[in-house]
C-alpha cells in the first residue's frame, strides 16, 4: 500500500463495466478530494463513508475550569470563509461522490450540529434518498465547560441511497445477530476513540476527530460485502482503511495532509485488529447493563475467527464477523446455537461458551464483564 502522489488519473470512458484494475485499490490518493474523485471512473464505488470538515468556527481558545486549554479542532482544513462557502464545498464533493457511486451504492456522512443539517439538505438537493439518520451517543463526551448549553453528547450520521427507488446493500440479518437477535436501533452507544486506539505523536493527538473503529466496523458490516470498494474522501488517519482491511473490503482513501497520510499508512500496514481491552472510556452504568455479543466482536475482545467451546470441549464454534457463530454448520446466535447442539429448549450462551486461548478456556461472560468495567462511569 502506498501513496499515489498525483490525482490527474484519467477516468476510463470505455463502454465495458469498470474493473478492479481501473481503480487505485487499497491506496491513498494525496490531494484535494474533489479533484481526486473527479479522476475516478463513474459508477465504480460500492459505498462511501465521509467525515467532512465540521466548520466549527470556534471563537477563540477554549479553557477548562482548571485553566488548561482544550485540544479542540482549530486546523486550517476546518475553516471556511462563510456558510455559503461551506455549502459550495459540500455540493461539489457530494456531486462527485454521486457520480462515482454505483447505482446500488450508498453513502454515509457523519457530522455535528454545526454542519450535519446543511449536509442533509445538500444530499436531498442532489437526489440522494435518506434512509436513516443514526445518533452516535458518545460514552464520555467533552463537558460544556462554560455551563451555557447542554453537553453535546452525540454526533449524527446520515445514510442515503442513490434515489427513492434504488436498491442498496443492507445486511439486516448481520445487524440483528450483532445485537443479540434484536433489531438494531438507530441510536448507537459506542465509546469514543481513546486508549491505545487513539493515535498520538509526541504526546499529542495525531488527528483531533479520529473516529472509533467500532463505529466504522458496524457501518461496513451493515452496508457492504467482502470484496466491495469503500471510498473515504476525508481519510484522515485511516480508520476506514484499517477496518475495511480487517473485514475483507477494498478501500480507497483521499487525504491532503502529509502527517495524516503517514499515520494512516503505518496503521493500515499493521492490519489492526484493535485490542479493545486497552480502551478505557466512561459509560453510564444504566447504559452498560446490556452488552450484545456483537459488541465484543466489534471491539476485538472476541475477534472474528476465534474458536468457542464448552467446558468439556464437546463442541467447537467459530465466531463470524457479524457476531453469529458456526458450530458444524449450525449457524446463529451464541444462545440459539448453544441450545441446538445440546438439544435443549434454551441456553444462556454467555455462560455456556468459552473462548479457546493458549492459556486455557475463558467463559465469554467474563469478557462481557471486562467490557462493562472498562466502560462504566
Amino acid at each position: 500500500m502506498g501513496v499515489i502522489t498525483t490525482i490527474e488519473r484519467k477516468a476510463k470512458q470505455a463502454a465495458r463495466p469498470v474493473q478492479a484494475m481501473d481503480l487505485p485499490l487499497d491506496s491513498i490518493l494525496k490531494g484535494d478530494c474533489i479533484a481526486a474523485m473527479r479522476a475516478l471512473p463513474a459508477a465504480s464505488v460500492d459505498m462511501i463513508f465521509a467525515d467532512p470538515p465540521y466548520n466549527l468556527q470556534l471563537g477563540g481558545d477554549l479553557f477548562r475550569p482548571d485553566g488548561s486549554q482544550v485540544d479542540a479542532v482549530d486546523d486550517e482544513w476546518d475553516k471556511f470563509d462563510s456558510l455559503a462557502a461551506y455549502d459550495r464545498f459540500t455540493h461539489a464533493w457530494l456531486a462527485e461522490a454521486r457520480r462515482i457511486l454505483k447505482p446500488n451504492g450508498s453513502i454515509w456522512v457523519i457530522g455535528s450540529y454545526h454542519n450535519i443539517f446543511r449536509v442533509g439538505a445538500a444530499l436531498q438537493d442532489q437526489g440522494y434518498w435518506i434512509l436513516n439518520d443514526i445518533v452516535w451517543r458518545k460514552a464520555n463526551p467533552m463537558p460544556n465547560f462554560k455551563g451555557t448549553r447542554f453537553t453535546n453528547a452525540h454526533e449524527t450520521l446520515i445514510w442515503a441511497s442513490m434515489g427513492e427507488d434504488r436498491k442498496y446493500t443492507f445486511n439486516y440479518r448481520a445487524m440483528k445477530t450483532l445485537n443479540d437477535e434484536l433489531q438494531m436501533r438507530s441510536d448507537w452507544l459506542i465509546p469514543i476513540c481513546g486508549g491505545q486506539e487513539r493515535l498520538k505523536k509526541g504526546g499529542s493527538k495525531v488527528h483531533p476527530t479520529q473516529k472509533p473503529e467500532a463505529l466504522i466496523y458496524r457501518i461496513l458490516l451493515a452496508c457492504s460485502n467482502p470484496g466491495d470498494v469503500i471510498l473515504d474522501p476525508f481519510f484522515g488517519t485511516g480508520t476506514t482503511g484499517a477496518v475495511a482491511k480487517r473485514l475483507g473490503r477494498h478501500w480507497i482513501g483521499i487525504e491532503r495532509e502529509d502527517s495524516y497520510i503517514a499515520a494512516a499508512e503505518e496503521r493500515i500496514a499493521m492490519a489492526l485488529p484493535l485490542d479493545e481491552r486497552a480502551l478505557k472510556t466512561m459509560q453510564a452504568p444504566k447504559a452498560a447493563t446490556r452488552v450484545a455479543f456483537g459488541t465484543l466482536v466489534e471491539g476485538g475482545l472476541v475477534p472474528a475467527g476465534s474458536v468457542l467451546t464448552d467446558t468439556k470441549r464437546r463442541w467447537r464454534a467459530h465466531v463470524r464477523a457479524d457476531g453469529s457463530i458456526d458450530c458444524g454448520g449450525e449457524i446463529g446466535s451464541i444462545h440459539g446455537v448453544g441450545a441446538k447442539v445440546q438439544g435443549a429448549p434454551s441456553c444462556n450462551g454467555w455462560t455456556f461458551w468459552h473462548l479457546e486461548r493458549a492459556d486455557g478456556l475463558t467463559v465469554i461472560d467474563t469478557l462481557r464483564q471486562q467490557w462493562l468495567l472498562a466502560n462504566e462511569a
